[in-house]
């Protein structure tokens, strides 16, 4: 009788396949885990970055408020003093922090305050409210917030500003301002009255000292 001959299988050939397919399957998940943590580094970099975005608006926000704070209580300071059956009268015992602008000859810790960069504080004054004892840079008296919104309110310096005496208010025609650098016409003649305009500058910085805000503003109160 013929003899029949089984076909013979090479050994080990399945065990190679599928070992060659578990390679290739850890290689596609090694670029699918880097791939993957790519994305995780670039968003969390994205995070921080726009973290620090809003802590930097934050902070110019808080500068800003601080300086508007700050020019407030010095224009309420020389309303005060002018309706305090007299006037304001600048540079004495009335009004301290307050100088007499000269184009000519300006006062070197004015011109400082008002165009150098950075927290600046020679010749300023310090504004703690219009009782003088509330201190911006120290929240901790408040009681009208938490206390967690007295740290993220709280200032890293507080708010500072100057007062500069730029002459008589003239009516139309009556004259040349102070600030334009001609001084003679606003001693004397029909065309003075009795208001001054007053520049008031103020400092202020953010929750960071790295964050600084300069604002301006005239004022015009009665002068004696």
């Amino acid at each position: 009788m013929p003899s029949h001959r089984r076909p013979s299988m090479r050994s080990g050939v399945p065990g190679i396949a599928a070992r060659a397919q578990r390679g290739a399957v850890l290689v596609i998940a090694l670029i699918f885990l880097l791939l993957i943590t790519m994305l995780a580094i670039s968003a969390s970099s994205r995070s921080l970055l726009q973290e620090r975005m809003v802590g930097g608006l934050r902070n110019a926000q808080l500068a800003e408020m601080g300086a508007e704070a700050a020019l407030r209580g010095a224009e309420w300071r020389l309303w005060s003093a002018a309706g305090n059956g007299g006037g304001v009268n600048c540079g004495t015992t009335v009004i301290t922090e307050c100088y007499i602008h000269d184009p000519q000859s300006p006062v070197n810790n004015v011109t400082a305050f008002r165009n150098g960069n950075g927290w600046i504080t020679e010749g300023s004054v310090e504004y703690k409210g219009s009782s003088g004892s509330f201190a911006l840079n120290d929240m901790s008296g408040s009681t009208l917030i938490s206390a967690d919104q007295r740290k993220l309110a709280k200032l890293a310096e507080n708010p500072r500003y100057i007062i500069e005496d730029l002459g008589p208010e003239q009516p139309l025609g009556g004259g040349s301002a102070h600030e334009s650098g001609v001084t003679s016409s606003l001693d004397s003649g029909p065309g003075n009255v009795s208001k001054h305009i007053y520049r008031i500058t103020a400092r202020s910085t953010g929750g960071s000292e790295n964050t600084v805000r300069a604002l301006e503003s005239t004022f015009a109160a009665k002068s004696n």
